[in-house]
């Protein structure tokens, strides 16, 4: 019998416009955080008291990552610059939106084609969040691509993208 890991047990997100997110997107974060709650492997390096409550938010352009373990202790809050995952960004939304245009319209192949490349885009920003965050969490490949995410979604709230 395999056994789910929970590590995270609660997600809230800062959202400052929530009436910006089209339904589509609405749809991946919700969809992305009932998968997360329902298995995720995160473990901060500092501390063994999980599950753990994450607070994401948008601050001076930069993901703030505030955690809180089972004790309802704060660890040390993670910063990352957003600059190394805005391509990523960018490249995520214009795929959703294809997808979003050519779902009325298009192929079975058309559309499986989008979804495999929003998927490749999925993995290189999981990648990307795995290697950054390294030294101070350890987590599966699944639960960095749920968290790249909702990444996205408090970015398309926060920042105006520039194409």
């Amino acid at each position: 019998m395999i056994q789910l890991q929970t590590n995270i047990a609660d997600i809230t997100l800062a959202i400052e416009n929530d009436g910006m997110l089209p339904d589509y997107l609405r749809k991946e974060q919700t969809q992305a955080l009932q998968n997360l709650l329902t298995e995720n492997d995160f473990r901060p390096h500092n501390d063994n008291q999980g599950p753990y409550k994450l607070a994401l938010s948008i601050e001076d352009n930069r993901l703030v990552i505030r955690i809180k373990n089972a004790a309802a202790q704060d660890l040390n809050m993670l910063v990352l610059s957003l600059k190394p995952y805005r391509r990523l960004i960018q490249d995520y939304f214009l795929m959703l939106e294809s997808y979003e245009q050519a779902r009325h319209s298009a192929t079975r192949d058309k559309l499986e084609a989008i979804d495999m490349g929003r998927r490749g885009i999925h993995n290189e920003g999981a990648d990307l969040l795995l290697s950054r965050m390294e030294s101070k969490i350890t987590m599966d490949h699944e639960t960095a691509r749920k968290l790249f995410t909702l990444i996205c979604v408090l970015h398309k709230t926060h920042v105006r993208l520039v194409n």
